[in-house]
């Protein structure tokens, strides 16, 4: 089996860095104008100063669609667009539903806190 050449690995991954930095500049200058410079989620307003802390995010999760309108895109701010793509991933990974149950907590932190306080004080006497 031959050795693949490290450089032509590192010049595909770098094509392919520069191609979706291009793709992103392109959809994201387009979202910039045609939507406030408002979180879709928390409603924090950006300024020149800061609106590199405001992202473009897909609604449908797909990065190749974007429509020039922009129907598919909101204006998030970084910790709103992680917070969006973390519960995808929960979704993914099975951890929610969009069930029955979705939403509710399966561990109860404190479900045996009377006993352990009653078992404490009776040590404690």
């Amino acid at each position: 089996m031959k050795p693949t050449d490290p450089t032509r690995l590192d010049r595909v991954v770098a094509d392919a860095r520069r191609a979706a930095e291009q793709r992103e500049q392109g959809y994201r200058e387009q979202a910039l104008k045609i939507y406030p410079w408002i979180c879709g989620r928390c409603a924090r307003e950006f300024t020149r100063a800061n609106v590199r802390e405001l992202t473009v995010h897909h609604r449908d999760h797909d990065h190749h669609h974007n429509p020039p309108d922009g129907s598919n895109w909101e204006l998030l701010c970084l910790y709103c667009h992680d917070n969006e793509h973390q519960k995808q991933l929960e979704l993914a990974g099975g951890g929610g539903s969009s069930g029955k149950g979705a939403g509710v907590a399966t561990h109860s932190p404190f479900a045996d806190l009377k006993a352990a306080l009653a078992a404490k004080d009776k040590a404690s006497r």
